[in-house]
Parts: C-alpha cells; sequence; structure tokens
C-alpha cells in the first residue's frame, strides 16, 4: 500500500515491542530498536517500518520527510497531570524550602486549598487561555496524549468549568486529552466535621459528568489529610456504578492502603506509591492495575522516591508520569520526569521509554491507539535531535525534541508549537 508520508534517513526508530498487554517486569526492558530506517504513514495511522528507505510505499504524491538520522520513537504518553487549573503556588516555594511538610501547607489553608480559591474565581476562558498554554510546552516536550483531572473545584459548578476546559481543549489542540474527574481531591474546611456531607455532594455530580461525556476516569486522593480508604471506596464504588473507570492516588506520604483497594477495585492506576507497603506490592503483583510512579513530585518535595527497582523485580507493570500540577510538581516538562526515573529510579533507557509510551497508553486505556509504532496504531511520533535513546535520557533537563508529529502531521517545528500556524499538506 502506498502511504500519504513516508520519514526517511531516521538514524535509530525505538519502540516498544507489539504486544496487546501491560509489560510486566523484566519484559519492560524489551524494545524494538531499527537502524537505518523509515517509517510509512497512511490516512492518519502508521502503515509500516523497517530498515531503508520505504520506496515500496512511495508514489508521486507521497510527502517525504528527511530525519537527518535523528532518533525516533512514538509520541510520548502522560498520563497523570492537573493541566486545567487557576494561577499558580510559587508563594508556597519558600515555605517548602525551609522544610515546611506539604500536609502542614494543605492544613494552613495552602496547597490544593489555593489552587482551589484561583481555580474558582478564574473565568473559562482565562483557565482555558493558561491550559492550552501548558500543552503548547508539552507538546513541545514531545508529549501526544495527556492524561487531564479536575479536582481543583470541590464543588460542582468549578469541577464542571475545569472538565468543560479540558474538553474544549481535547478538541482543539493536537494533544489528546483523557478526562478524569478528581472531585475527591482534599478535605474543603468547611465539611472537616461533615466529611459525609462532602462526599454525597461530590458523589451527587457523577451523574452530570457522565451524561455530558465530560470525564472517563474517576479519582480520589486516599492519604493521610484527605481521604480514608473506606471513603476513598465508597467514591469509587459509586463511580463504578455509573460506569466510569478508576484510578487513585495512593501511598504518596502514608501507606494507608489505597494501592490494594485499587487493585481489589480493578483501576487502571495506582498513582504516586513513593510510601507503598508489602500489602501495595502484592497486590500490584496481583492484579491488572499499573504502577504509574511520578518521580518530578519526589524531585519538588525532597521526599523518597518510588521503589520502582523492586516494583520491576516483583513482576509489576510501572508507568511515569509529571504529575504536571501547580504545586508539587510545577513543570511540564516529561523529559526531566523520565531523567529523574534514570538517576534515581535506576530504571534502564528501554524501561523508561516502555513506562512513557506503552505503559502509560494502558494506564490510561488508550494502549489500542497510541504508545507504540505500530501498523494501524495512530501515527504520533517525535523526532529527537539525539543519536538514541539513551542520550535523551543522559543529558538531563534538556529539550531534546526536535520534531512531533499527531496523525502524521507535523504540530512542532524545531521545539516551537506550530499546529495552528503550519500548513500541514505542505511541510
Amino acid at each position: 500500500m502506498k502511504a500519504d508520508v513516508v520519514v526517511r534517513n531516521i538514524g535509530v526508530l525505538v519502540t516498544p515491542p507489539d504486544v496487546r498487554h501491560p509489560l510486566r517486569g523484566r519484559a519492560m526492558d524489551e524494545v524494538i530498536e531499527v537502524h537505518d530506517a523509515y517509517l510509512a504513514i497512511k490516512d492518519g495511522l502508521f502503515l509500516a517500518f523497517g530498515e531503508g528507505d520505504g520506496n515500496e510505499h512511495v508514489e508521486p504524491q507521497t510527502r517525504i520527510v528527511d530525519a537527518g538520522g535523528k532518533l525516533v520513537t512514538p509520541g510520548l504518553v502522560d498520563s497523570h497531570t492537573h493541566v486545567v487549573h487557576g494561577g499558580s503556588r510559587e508563594f508556597e516555594f519558600e515555605q517548602k524550602m525551609r522544610g515546611v511538610p506539604y500536609l502542614d501547607i494543605l492544613k494552613a489553608g495552602g496547597g490544593i486549598h489555593a489552587s482551589v480559591k484561583m481555580t474558582r474565581e478564574m473565568s473559562e476562558e482565562a483557565l482555558y487561555a493558561q491550559s492550552k498554554k501548558s500543552l503548547n510546552r508539552m507538546l513541545a516536550y514531545g508529549v501526544t496524549t495527556v492524561e487531564g483531572k479536575s479536582g481543583y473545584g470541590l464543588e460542582r459548578d468549578t469541577e464542571i468549568k475545569q472538565l468543560t476546559v479540558q474538553q474544549r481543549l481535547h478538541e482543539d489542540h493536537p494533544i489528546d486529552i483523557v478526562s478524569t474527574f478528581l472531585g475527591a481531591h482534599a478535605m474543603p474546611k468547611a465539611y472537616e466535621n461533615d466529611r459525609d456531607a462532602f462526599l454525597a455532594s461530590i458523589v451527587a455530580i457523577l451523574p452530570e459528568v457522565k451524561e455530558k461525556g465530560l470525564a472517563e476516569f474517576v479519582d480520589v486522593f486516599c492519604e493521610d489529610g484527605a481521604f480514608t480508604v473506606e471513603e476513598s471506596r465508597r467514591m469509587l464504588e459509586t463511580a463504578k456504578e455509573h460506569g466510569f473507570k478508576l484510578k487513585i492516588h495512593a501511598d504518596e506520604v502514608v501507606a494507608l492502603g489505597g494501592t490494594p483497594l485499587a487493585a481489589e477495585l480493578g483501576a487502571h492506576s495506582a498513582d504516586h506509591l513513593m510510601a507503598i507497603d508489602e500489602a501495595g506490592l502484592e497486590a500490584l503483583a496481583k492484579h491488572d492495575t499499573i504502577a504509574n510512579v511520578l518521580p518530578s513530585t519526589s524531585f519538588n518535595l525532597k521526599s523518597n522516591y518510588a521503589p520502582v527497582r523492586t516494583m520491576i523485580e516483583r513482576n509489576l507493570a510501572v508507568a511515569i508520569s509529571s504529575d504536571y500540577n501547580p504545586g508539587s510538581s510545577p513543570s511540564e516538562n516529561v523529559q526531566f520526569a523520565l531523567n529523574l526515573a534514570a538517576i534515581h529510579l535506576r530504571l534502564s533507557p528501554h524501561e523508561i521509554l516502555n513506562a512513557v509510551t506503552h505503559n502509560a497508553a494502558w494506564s490510561i486505556d488508550r494502549a489500542d491507539k497510541v504508545g507504540r509504532i505500530a501498523p494501524g496504531m495512530q501515527a504520533d511520533f517525535v523526532i529527537f535531535d539525539a543519536p538514541n535513546w539513551p542520550y535523551v535520557l543522559y543529558r538531563f533537563a534538556v529539550n531534546h525534541t526536535q520534531d512531533v508529529y499527531k496523525h502524521g502531521r507535523l504540530v512542532v517545528k524545531n521545539q516551537i508549537p506550530m499546529w495552528e500556524e503550519i500548513d500541514h499538506e505542505t511541510h
């Protein structure tokens, strides 16, 4: 079959293996690597790839792209973000540098509560503009699919506003956004003496979110100072009854039992896991729930990193995300999260690639579309200004992206998002 686009002169193409399940344990170190490669695209999907120039897929109308001997990978999947939020929290930075624990900042009205106030006060259009700017930054780092959570409203109007902005951005922006409802993100001070009433108010939003198609997943922050295991169970079981898929913030500071709960309920992922205990490891080893780790958060909070080498030794499936948010991880740079995964989590380059593509896609139920270069998959890929994948991890805190393609169309050129300006038919 002839192609619409053929990318030639790829120095090395690296992609996860063509499998229909998450990669676990030792299998996370397996990739397909092709040198002197080509990549063929038809109708926005990958048609073929392999060694050589792909001439068998070329006709007069085929657009030829020269990769310049550089690295090509699938588009990166950032499977845990809080991309839509109001304002920022640089005013807490000095407190953090003095060593004030995050839970103490939260109790004093900072943290999530501060972002809730700013998000409530910001108009939908202002939220859209700020979030679009963040998405452009993510795109420039090679991210082509993200998960985005609400959770900075804690009441109906603002939660719906956040999710509506995400829906609009999903429709308007090249990055695909998978939306998650995180109404149970923190306990408002007004409800501290009536926690059941707050949970009931959040549960009451679920039918509207489902009816309007504003979210696919429901998440809850199961943590000391946030929600107990019992409260988290109530939230997630009700969400499941309404037809939502599940996620959970678990074991970030204290191992309360959120990770076993995630596994028991069939959540797609349990996220954070810096404080995971033996019960959590055992639960994830027996179930399909993916361990989604967020090293940028550990870096910024100067806290423990998730024990990922142990997770892999225990045959778990691991994903890596940026956790972009205004407090604990105020950076859209997922490449930096990958640098940290190499340096602090001691993951191999292949394990890291699989964690931020294939397994990340599984954690947001998009593995049938993104996360691999394979015939029939969405033609989302990155040309890195790098000779190989280990180089991207070795040269830390640098954006190695050159060009980004979404559905086979150029959306970032020389690190600059140009999707609103580029005439895709002429590039």
